[in-house]
């Protein structure tokens, strides 16, 4: 409560907070707003079913704006994609992004410039294909002529909402509560967290009322349970996102400071430090064969071979049914956790910062040692962080494969949603408590 008020107190954070939710306001409008020439009519029943899918992930990343085909339908994976690539591309790949990476201030604007071209190349691909496999797929229909104007027309239509939604999220990120991308994806999920609950009260409470006092007893037992386990799971991704390995670092410039002063510095390394992103990478590659199938033709699109990469089928081996797609999900999401992580934090340049700035690991030697030590650290932590997250990730593949919901797989519990809702909630708490003491600075000083 004593936040509420320091909250409401501070002008700055409560105008932050009102221009943010305006913002909110102007995209879930936008998503309201159908593509014109099209009818995605079959297209919001079968994701609102479905949310095991390619296009369930990328309805999940764009704050929901998928399932109607809205002038947002492509949200913000556009850009998630082009900064991913952009990323990985100036870890010594592109030397002349490397370097740019090394110029400060400059360098940064630089590399946002040739994201936000990355972006709309990548919307005008990926427009076309949430297009050509929606249609293979008979999820969507022309309401127009279906000719090379229609595509143009309807291309650029999502085209220029990707970007206007970029564009609304760095509003929120300069004159908001900042990371307005992740705010916007966070919107997204919280709007339909309300609907998935209500779906299972309507399914297990009230459909079961009128069978009898067992059956609206048992009726009662799940829903209870259904929620508790949800409560249970965003309280396991909150222990995991705020879970890190603390590894103490002396200055040399300190000699003579307190000791309390000297304990006070460490170097965190999260135990998830790699967020959703392998989930994302895991997702995209086992969806590629079936998407590519689908710009082939929807014949292909249908092939029994293609069931291997679904992570929701269950594939007939020798008379055995194997989930293979989801065994294959799991190794990729465990690999990606390892590969982003040191990308994240990289030991070699860790090692190198250490020793140009006088800094050390106590009992550890400069150089070489303290790579060695900070990267077996981390390989340690990374190794929770990697089973953690493949758990959260599969856990609602599981639950719908082993039948738990029955047909309706809307209600399966959603670990990725839940890790970008826990982490982005902890963010933006973190920016406001952040604004918050600027604010308390600026008085003290003001009041010298």
């Amino acid at each position: 409560m004593k936040k509420f008020v320091e909250i409401f107190k501070n002008k700055e954070v409560v105008n932050r907070i009102f221009f943010t939710i305006m913002i909110l306001f102007v995209f879930r409008i936008g998503c309201a707003i159908p593509t014109p020439g099209i009818d995605a009519s079959e297209l919001t029943s079968q994701l609102t079913a479905n949310s095991n899918n390619v296009l369930a992930l990328m309805n999940l990343l764009g704050g929901g704006a998928l399932q109607n085909f809205s002038i947002f339908a492509l949200g913000v994976s556009p850009y998630i994609t082009a900064q991913i690539i952009i990323q990985l591309l100036s870890m010594d790949v592109l030397p002349a992004l490397t370097e740019l990476n090394r110029q400060g201030q400059y360098g940064r604007r630089k590399i946002e410039m040739a994201t936000r071209y990355l972006t709309l190349m990548l919307a005008a691909v990926q427009a076309y294909g949430i297009i050509q496999t929606a249609l293979n797929t008979s999820w969507i229909s022309f309401t127009m002529e279906e000719n090379f104007l229609t595509y143009a027309y309807i291309v650029t239509v999502m085209v220029a909402g990707a970007m206007l939604v970029m564009w609304l999220g760095d509003q929120i990120t300069t004159k908001g509560i900042g990371n307005g991308i992740s705010v916007i994806i966070f919107a997204g999920i919280v709007c339909s967290l309300p609907s998935q609950i209500g779906t299972a009260f309507q399914r297990w409470v009230l459909e079961s009322w009128n069978h009898g006092n067992i059956e609206a007893t048992k009726g009662v037992f799940q829903f209870i349970l259904y929620v508790l386990a949800f409560i249970a799971i965003i309280a396991f991704v909150v222990f995991i996102e705020l879970s890190r390995r603390k590894i103490p670092v002396q200055h040399a410039t300190r000699t003579g400071t307190s000791e309390k002063l000297a304990k006070a510095s460490f170097l965190p390394i999260k135990v998830n430090s790699a967020g959703v992103i392998p989930v994302i990478f895991a997702s995209s590659i086992l969806m590629a064969p079936s998407v590519i199938a689908t710009f082939i033709s929807s014949d292909a699109a249908n092939a029994e071979w293609l069931k291997i990469f679904q992570y929701n089928q269950l594939v007939d081996t020798g008379g055995v049914m194997m989930p293979w797609g989801l065994i294959i999900y799991i190794v990729l999401v465990f690999a990606f956790t390892f590969f982003y992580a040191n990308l994240q934090i990289n030991p070699a340049q860790l090692a190198e910062n250490f020793q140009r700035n006088g800094s050390y690991i106590p009992g550890i030697r400069p150089g070489i040692e303290t790579e060695k030590y900070v990267r077996k650290v981390l390989n340690r932590v990374t190794l929770i962080g990697a089973l953690s997250l493949s758990f959260i990730s599969a856990l609602p593949v599981v639950l719908t494969l082993s039948g738990v919901f029955g047909s309706d797989q809307s209600l399966a519990l959603g670990g990725t949603g839940m890790i970008i809702v826990v982490g982005v909630a902890l963010e933006l708490n973190n920016q406001i408590n952040g604004l918050i003491a600027g604010k308390s600075y600026d008085e003290v000083i003001g009041g010298m």
